[in-house]
């Protein structure tokens, strides 16, 4: 295995997930008895299990444990496999005892070192081994004598929210006066066993506990759960072989799993470099010689869709700039179209269709972060659009008479709308007006305190009659309708998006963006025939990326089925 695993070493460092795959490959072939030979000449597991009895019973005699029910028979159906020549079943109660962590008030515990008080290791201590950060410190008192964490015991998580993190299970190093906590166990071994340690890594152990975990709000694995596990033992000579085997094949796995984590460094940290010199250029003629110097590493840059991603997002940041089309002198400059903005807004107002606007503070040059081409403006939102928060009451859950078609927040993502799952809204027929969309329309999310969800915006281009939307979405309407598809582009862009995430940082810590910081906020605008120009590249541009991404996609679909198979075929080695 190990041979066929390095001759293949860069593809499974670099597959999605392959080296999980591995491990847990490996941990299986462990358990069944797949991953190392059988020797005839090793004394069977049954010997094991009458010695680890014979102990058990002496503790009894002795008056040091108490003596244990008789656990049920294992039948044919609890058995997932074939066991090999020597190998036995064994319940978890005829290896191990469980025991339950201390039960403390939140008063009792304290962050730092007392007199009287020893650490308390809780779920969050159990990361694949037992780590000591974070412990809280009891007072003695609160912990029995069996509660005493001994080298070779396993400490268990037995509760949590989280499905994914009940059983996972540690080795206890020893070398630490310690104890555990009431939502953790520790199994504590009859005869010391390191083979447990496989066991209990092993997706075997993961199933069985997953589905006997389950609970209402919080899962939890009963003691009696643990006892009554149905464990593959193999002979004592076996399981040393097996555990070294499992050791030397993770460290090849460790190695496979940091060379993909300092690939995937390095690549971004090449991809940033490269796309960075393509922003910061200063004029056409720079970025036309920093791009031929990308170009030279596009195959090395675009190998995974996250690269993709970023030379989209550089793309934007250029068509805002200015950089991503010639300019031509002829263009009618845009101080020319926002004179005709302002004459069309104020024809608006004067026939009672728009409300009077207020006057816009000049433009700071603390809120330009880069210059403008020639027959360039800077704007402000409200001065180029009408702006307008959302409905806001709640739309009614009941069948109503004039309803309507109600876009809410999750019915808006980035240059896209998810239209699987709308609202209805009751409105009056002299409402509908104020609230409907038009084509052209530009949705855009408050943030509602998610940065995730701050400024994703999308163009409506009419999908549905009548709709209307919720009060944590803001409407742009342009008077221009052509202008909305380049605020988009910028909105959507690297200047566009930090700009809003500064703008909508409340005291609070939250993030919301309002009306007023929309109907405020600068942005650059091209002569109209430029604009036109900047969104036909734009689409053109990042529908090659959209196709170079699929292709990747399906690339790395097949190099995880390749890994994969490599996996399979290392563990049938």
């Amino acid at each position: 295995m190990s041979e066929m695993l390095l001759k293949h070493f860069d593809l499974l460092a670099k597959a999605p997930d392959s080296v999980t795959r591995l491990r847990e490959r490996i941990l299986t072939l462990a358990v069944q008895g797949k991953l190392v030979p059988q020797d005839p000449a090793d004394e069977p597991a049954s010997v094991l299990l009458q010695k680890i009895r014979a102990e058990k019973d002496r503790l009894i005699a002795e008056g040091k444990i108490k003596r244990d029910k008789p656990l049920a028979p294992i039948t044919d159906e609890e058995k997932p496999f074939e066991l090999p020549q020597g190998w036995e079943w064994s319940r978890g109660g005829g290896l191990f005892a469980v025991i339950r962590g201390v039960t403390y008030q939140k008063t009792d515990a304290h962050e730092s070192i007392l007199h009287g008080h020893l650490p308390l290791l809780r779920a969050n201590n159990i990361r694949g081994s037992i780590n000591f950060d974070d412990l809280v410190y009891v007072p003695k008192g609160l912990i029995a004598s069996d509660q005493l964490l001994q080298s070779g015991d396993f400490v268990v998580c037995l509760a949590s929210g989280s499905k994914h993190l009940v059983g996972k299970a540690a080795v206890f190093p020893g070398g630490v006066n310690c104890s555990f906590g009431a939502f953790c166990g520790a199994i504590r071994p009859w005869q010391s066993m390191d083979y447990l340690s496989v066991y209990l890594a092993s997706p075997l152990y993961r199933d069985e506990v997953s589905q006997a975990s389950a609970g209402i709000g919080i899962n939890n694995l009963k003691g009696s759960t643990l006892l009554g596990l149905c464990i593959p033992v193999p002979p004592a000579a076996e399981q040393s072989r097996i555990v070294a085997r499992v050791e030397e094949l993770m460290h090849l796995c460790d190695a496979l799993e940091a060379k993909g984590k300092l690939d995937a460094a390095q690549h971004t940290q090449l991809v940033q470099t490269l796309l960075g010199t393509l922003t910061d250029s200063a004029s056409p003629a720079k970025l036309a010689a920093n791009w031929q110097r990308v170009a030279e590493h596009f195959d090395l840059l675009l190998d995974r869709p996250e690269a993709v991603d970023a030379l989209e997002q550089t793309i934007l940041q250029l068509a805002v700039r200015g950089l991503l089309v010639p300019q031509d002198p002829s263009d009618e400059p845009a101080i020319v179209l926002l004179q005709k903005i302002r004459s069309e807004k104020d024809k608006l107002i004067a026939e009672g269709k728009i409300k009077r606007d207020k006057p816009l503070a000049p433009i700071t040059d603390e809120e330009k972060p880069f210059e403008l081409p020639q027959g360039w403006e800077w704007v402000r939102i409200d001065g180029v659009s009408e702006v307008q928060g959302g409905i806001q009451k709640t739309p009614l859950r009941r069948p109503v008479k004039n309803h309507h078609p109600y876009l809410r927040v999750a019915n808006v993502q980035r240059d896209a709308f998810k239209l699987t799952d709308i609202e209805r809204y009751e409105l009056a027929d002299d409402e509908l007006a104020r609230w409907s969309l038009f084509a052209n329309d530009l949705l855009i999310v408050e943030g509602n305190g998610s940065e995730d969800e701050i400024g994703r915006c999308a163009v409506w281009s009419g999908q549905i009659a009548d709709c209307v939307y919720q009060n944590h979405l803001i409407r742009v309407r342009c008077v221009e309708p052509p202008c909305v598809q380049f605020l988009k582009i910028f909105l959507n862009s690297p200047s566009g998006t930090d700009e809003m995430k500064r703008l909508a940082i409340t005291t609070s810590g939250l993030y919301n963006l309002s009306v007023g910081k929309i109907r405020n906020f600068a942005f650059p605008l091209p002569p109209l025939a430029e604009q036109s120009r900047i969104v036909t590249r734009v689409e053109e541009l990042r529908q090659l990326c959209s196709d170079l991404r699929q292709r990747l996609t399906d690339a790395r679909e097949k190099q995880g089925n390749l890994a994969q198979a490599l996996v399979n075929a290392a563990g049938a080695a």
